[in-house]
């Protein structure tokens, strides 16, 4: 229930910023302002993540680090949202629906099977997903998934409410410096 209170309250402070967010994509590549997209969520049970749309309307639906020319499909809009995780604001939406945690292992795409294998393996199957999480802080997009779920596996056997802060304070700090981004 924490949770989705503070991201309650955290939407309607953001809000303006919402709006201005959806106005630049508005303009840059019109409707829709929002993407969804199926997702992995605790037991391997599955949930649509919102985000704002950073790509192109005509991208394929498939992890960015799978399209050959990932920067063609790219809005101007849509590499600054990436470098700041502003697109992933509407994920406040996920945590007020329950599917999401603010700290917990990113949510894996549907087709992720590779990764969801060794989830399921040591155990990390059974967290709730978060907007970020110990393998966010310590790699994010530079690391294997092989040290993704190590690092999940870590987190899941030092969960604690100091922890996930800890988790929170060097996410933000990470933001900031885009430390890990690659697209």
């Amino acid at each position: 229930m924490f949770n989705r209170i503070v991201a309650f309250v955290l939407l309607i402070i953001f809000f303006p910023i919402f709006l201005l967010i959806s106005l630049f994509i508005l303009v840059e590549d019109g409707f829709p302002i929002f993407f969804t997209q199926k997702r992995v969520g605790v037991n391997y049970s599955f949930f649509h993540i919102y985000k704002f749309r950073s790509m192109k309307k005509n991208t394929p639906n498939v992890a960015t680090h799978l399209l050959k020319n990932p920067e063609q499909y790219i809005l101007k809009i849509g590499g600054i949202l990436r470098k700041l995780s502003l697109d992933e604001l509407p994920n406040l939406f996920n945590i007020i629906n329950g599917d999401m945690f603010f700290v917990g292992p990113r949510p894996a795409l549907y087709n992720q099977d590779d990764l969801m294998t060794l989830r399921v393996a040591k155990g990390v199957d059974k967290l709730k997903p978060g907007i970020t999480g110990w393998a966010q802080i310590n790699g994010r997009d530079d690391i294997s998934i092989e040290k993704k779920v190590q690092l999940e596996q870590e987190y899941l056997h030092k969960k604690s409410f100091l922890f996930d802060l800890e988790i929170l304070v060097k996410t933000f700090t990470n933001v900031l410096s885009s430390k890990g981004v690659s697209h």
